[in-house]
């Protein structure tokens, strides 16, 4: 496989453990692992380094707000941002908080969340980011589990945390809003005992004070991020020093060895949550780097415009954010008329076929990049030259469609919050990488363990299994729940649930979950998640959450419906009513069921993987009725519970 090297060979399954398949790394750790720079052992290393180097460098930067309309972005230098980090700093230890002491995180992106992460690593504080989209039950969970005692938060934010008293009250002792504070929730912090503070009062009570720096190893934790999880309790992951730094290291070595350059010049549109382990190690990357971090507004429907005025040259997204921008693109492109649909098809046509024939990006269509596409990348800043698509698969034909029309590299990657972010990356201009993650970053070693029980095997052509991960990215464990890490850590390999693939090139693409799996009524395993997959490249299909348990011998469904294939077909066939009407149409569910039906044979699916009976919803699922993680994963246990009713019709409807 060209972009991997073998580092020891596999076994077969002993006394009923599955069979392994070797062990691989990156071509480019072939000899050797990438490593932080001698002397870098923290993250507050990599942050003082980069101030040195880059002091008069822009490093944070945010739209000014100008008669209630954003204006142009405002900045502040790396040695700008390292001043106010200190005095946020001396003001923590003079309230007796030191290393070792969690701080926690509260609110949209922005630069004060990044001055207070710095704050946290200058005195080896161990930050707990709280997702901006969590509940205040799931606050005071982590507040009082990872024993929180000061916590930075955005004033909006603010309520939200009063909600978690009194229980939060016995670990959390200071507040410091990101803005200012009213007289109502002064009185309400004090009255449970707290010290509550505005963020430039919290500065002058630093300013004049000065304390040691303690000393920091790579080994320290230095975060403690709760995984929001599609069941049961947030867990702890713990992240140390080295598993950032290394992270860093192996992305460095693998844009270099692709030859992309990130440095000082580069700048970086912060979007996605902080308080998840893809953003905050890309922008650990890029502070690493000297480069510039823009913060958008927080509207998703202002994005586009935030990097139009940004520029960036480097943009990540989750597939949802991509997918608007294709349906946008889409919709453009069908508004035209005939002659610039034309010269579009021909222009994309013919870059395309140069790609898939080995050409560059940059090469394949050089003048239809300036005449067609040029649109495309002014809409993303101008200036975009890769797109790192995480969190979730992202389908085919959108990101084919993007690495045609953007005039940037567009790549898929694959992490977990264990593995410290971002663990296997695509690489630029190879055009077989298209729907995969890429190969490992050279920091980690990957192996697939055969799953027998869902026909995955390590040793097949190709192989498949359950991908595991060992390497100094992976975490150390999860906080205050051994039972949880040694179900997950076996001999240094981080089980991740996932079913990955080997390609013939050395890329992997992640097929299918190990976990959800279940068992029907007369013993069919279904692998649940894959189900989905396919299900949903259905046009008529925005998303899609199938259910089945051991007491029933069939599936059903709730399907969010693509509205406009929806509104099409009803009213080619003279049904009419409002899009919640046509949801409720036995007629609408028939032809559902039957474009599900067809599908299915299409995909030569399993008798019992067809879907027998839907439930047509016009909402789509989201983050704020629990039945989406923050970064768009079912989660399965409360959509059970919102639907359960609906579940019960569904079979009942069958009998």
């Amino acid at each position: 496989m060209k972009y991997l090297v073998q580092s020891k060979e596999g076994s077969e399954g002993l006394n009923g453990a599955p069979s392994v398949g070797p062990s691989y790394r990156s071509v480019f750790a072939k000899d050797g692992y990438a490593t932080p720079i001698p002397g870098i052992d923290s993250c507050w290393d990599a942050f003082k380094y980069a101030v040195e180097k880059y002091p008069n460098n822009r490093m944070l930067g945010r739209r000014e707000i100008v008669a209630g309309k954003p204006g142009e972005y405002v900045w502040q230098t790396y040695k700008e941002v390292y001043d106010i980090v200190m005095k946020l700093a001396s003001a923590i230890r003079s309230l007796g908080i030191g290393k070792g002491d969690r701080c926690g995180i509260y609110g949209a992106n922005c630069p004060e969340w990044i001055m207070s992460l710095e704050a946290c690593n200058a005195h080896g504080l161990c930050c707990v980011p709280l997702y901006d989209t969590l509940g205040a039950s799931a606050v005071e969970f982590i507040i009082c589990h990872a024993e929180v005692r000061i916590a930075f938060a955005d004033e909006r934010k603010i309520s939200e945390l009063l909600k978690t008293f009194p229980a939060s009250a016995k670990f959390l002792k200071v507040i410091v809003s990101f803005g200012n504070v009213t007289p109502e929730q002064r009185e309400e912090a004090e009255k449970n005992g707290l010290e509550i503070y505005q963020w430039n009062d919290f500065l002058l009570l630093g300013q004049d004070k000065h304390y040691d720096l303690p000393v920091k190893e790579k080994k320290d934790i230095c975060t403690i991020m709760y995984t929001s999880g599609s069941t049961g309790e947030p867990k702890g992951v713990m992240i140390s020093n080295q598993n950032i730094l290394s992270m860093i290291a192996g992305m460095i070595r693998m844009l270099q060895s692709s030859n992309l350059s990130l440095d000082d010049t580069d700048v970086y549109i912060s979007y996605l949550p902080l308080a998840h382990m893809l953003d905050r190690g890309l922008e650990e990357l890029f502070i690493f780097n000297g480069a510039s971090i823009g913060f958008w507004r927080g509207d998703v429907k202002g994005l586009i415009e935030d990097m139009g005025m940004l520029k960036p040259t480097y943009f990540c997204a989750v597939p949802r954010v991509l997918e608007r921008i294709y349906e946008g693109l889409q919709a453009k492109i069908s508004a035209t008329g005939f002659l610039t649909k034309a010269l579009f098809n021909v222009a994309y046509n013919f870059k395309k076929g140069n790609m898939f024939w080995g050409s560059k990006q940059e090469e394949a269509g050089f003048v239809f990049d300036k005449l067609v596409f040029s649109m495309v990348k002014k809409m993303l800043g101008g200036r975009v030259k890769m797109i790192w698509s995480g969190g979730a698969p992202l389908a085919k034909n959108i990101e084919e469609f993007l690495r045609v029309v953007s005039c940037a590299h567009v790549c898929q990657g694959y992490g977990l919050t264990e593995t410290s972010g971002p663990t296997l990356v695509a690489l630029a201009n190879e055009i077989s990488m298209l729907s995969t993650v890429g190969p490992p970053l050279p920091v980690i070693d990957v192996r697939l363990e055969s799953v027998p029980e869902m026909g995955y095997i390590a040793f097949d052509n190709p192989p498949r299994g359950e991908v595991c991960i060992r390497g100094d990215t992976v975490f150390a464990g999860y906080y205050k729940r051994e039972d949880l890490t040694n179900e997950v850590l076996i001999d240094g390999w981080f089980h991740t649930g996932d079913i990955g693939e080997w390609q013939p090139d050395g890329a992997l693409k992640v097929i299918d979950r190990k976990k959800n799996i279940f068992k029907l009524s007369q013993g069919e395993y279904v692998a649940v998640e894959h189900l989905e997959n396919v299900y949903t490249q259905l046009s008529c299909i925005d998303s899609i959450w199938v259910y089945g348990n051991s007491f029933q011998s069939f599936l059903v469904a709730v399907v969010n419906p693509n509205r406009k294939a929806i509104e099409n077909w009803t009213s080619s066939n003279g049904i009419s009513g409002n899009f919640k009407a046509l949801c409720e149409d036995p007629k609408v569910k028939e032809h559902m069921l039957s474009e599900i039906s067809r599908f299915a044979r299409e995909k030569k699916l399993k008798g019992f993987e067809v879907v027998r009976a839907v439930h047509l919803e016009p909402v789509p699922f989201d983050v704020e009725r629990d039945l989406l993680t923050p970064t768009y994963k079912k989660k399965r246990v409360p959509l059970l519970k919102y639907y359960q009713g609906v579940i019960d019709e569904l079979y009942q409807s069958k009998k």
